[in-house]
């Protein structure tokens, strides 16, 4: 392929890394990750509330990774309530999950900003010429297949990570039933019980930015990359440290 074609890929990669870096960001600093509403259970079985008199017992819940609110619905009015996981919620949420969500969010960023480092560097960098002979042969050589190796490694560690977090912070919602640990937090007499939730705009970031990932590592598979060692015995060696690069 020509050199100018895969200036054109990596720079296209690099842009979308750059692009799920600062996505990833703004996921992880907002609360837009669940938004449900929670039933008022013991408030409704005591004035045996249904139908439209129902809606009066129905709150609402919004969290991320770090902080969310809630309104309290018990028959008298909304009240709202805001709170933070950290130290909170600590006790009563799975936290060696929750940790682990906000470890690999943490992981996915910098794999990210790493990636587009040296997508751009690949797009844009020219190598050094001074060095001439088997030397600069051979130093060149490590530098061009080292960048482009660690470019798709952190593409495929962070479309990892992206699968991981979805996967833990769904288990943690749908089977440790966050949503109502949280609503039921420093409730004495009153119990409350999930009534719908769905996952909002930072979760499906997440998703959006693991797909990137998996696509920039077919980028880089078409601009002829392949692992150092991974030629056939009958392929040609290179002839410059230019050639090398691209």
């Amino acid at each position: 392929m020509p050199a100018r074609q895969k200036k054109v890929i990596f720079c296209i990669a690099g842009v979308l890394s750059f692009a799920c870096a600062l996505g990833i960001a703004a996921a992880i600093g907002t609360q837009l990750w669940i938004k449900g509403t929670t039933l008022c259970k013991t408030g409704a079985l005591l004035v045996n509330a249904t139908g439209p008199e129902l809606e009066k017992f129905i709150g609402e819940i919004q969290y991320g990774l770090f902080y969310g609110e809630r309104v309290r619905q018990c028959g008298l009015g909304g009240r709202p309530f805001r709170f933070s996981f950290f130290p909170d919620l600590l006790k009563i949420i799975p936290a060696s999950i929750h940790i682990s969500v906000i470890l690999f969010c943490t992981v996915l960023l910098i794999f990210a900003l790493v990636g587009t480092g040296f997508f751009m560097y690949n797009a844009f960098g020219n190598p050094c010429e001074t060095l001439h002979g088997p030397v600069g042969l051979y130093l060149w050589s490590f530098i061009s297949f080292s960048h482009l190796w660690i470019s798709d490694f952190s593409c495929s560690v962070s479309g990892s990570c992206g699968c991981l977090v979805m996967i833990l912070f769904s288990s943690e919602v749908k089977i440790h039933h966050l949503s109502e640990k949280i609503a039921n937090y420093e409730e004495g007499s009153f119990i409350f019980k999930t009534h719908s939730e769905q996952f909002e705009n930072s979760f499906w970031i997440i998703l959006a930015c693991s797909l990137v990932y998996f696509l920039n590592v077919l980028l880089i598979r078409l601009a002829g990359f392949e692992f150092p060692f991974s030629k056939t015995k009958d392929s040609q060696p290179a002839t410059g440290a230019v050639d090398l690069m691209y």
